[in-house]
């Protein structure tokens, strides 16, 4: 798949932090920055949901991961990937998301969430009563918020992503 939307070059101040943190500047800010406005509220807003901590960072990593892996998001599945590497979180789960529902190395929990995170992703979501009270009785309400929210925010990250033919950058490789 090949870029929709051409890149755009970032200033200095914007791309010298990224490139010293993830190796080069990820292709989703280069496109959102042809809408400077645009990027500068993404970037701001994704630098607040980096600070919620209601919710298990795995929890939230396999939850992106989930909505990734179903709307078929290939960069979020690979910087959700460097992330959990460099959260000290469990690979060899990270690695089994796109396959959860067969795979045996997630918790009750864990499953619960993904489950969730697809829910949500679906187009009319089918997120149930049930489903719902087995998370608020698990996480509790700030915390279930929290998810949600999270949730919400991936999937157009995601599906802005597909949209503009960005695909993994191989973040898992960088330094």
């Amino acid at each position: 798949m090949a870029l929709r939307v051409p890149k755009a070059e970032l200033p200095a101040e914007l791309r010298e932090p990224l490139i010293k943190q993830l190796g080069s500047v990820p292709e989703p800010n280069e496109v959102l920055w042809n809408n400077p406005k645009l990027a500068e509220a993404n970037q701001e807003f994704s630098a607040q949901v980096a600070t919620w901590d209601a919710v298990d960072a795995s929890l939230k990593t396999f939850a992106h991961m989930a909505v990734a892996a179903q709307v078929g998001c290939s960069w979020c599945l690979d910087i959700n990937y460097f992330a959990a590497l460099n959260q000290n979180l469990d690979l060899a789960k990270a690695s089994q998301v796109p396959r959860w529902r067969e795979s045996e190395v997630f918790t009750p929990l864990e499953r619960e969430v993904m489950e969730y995170a697809e829910a949500m992703t679906n187009t009319p979501t089918t997120v149930t009563d049930e489903l719902s009270a087995r998370l608020l009785g698990q996480l509790g309400p700030a915390a279930l918020v929290e998810l949600t929210v999270f949730i919400g925010f991936a999937n157009p990250a995601a599906r802005c992503n597909t949209a503009h033919g960005i695909t993994s950058e191989g973040y898992v490789r960088a330094p």
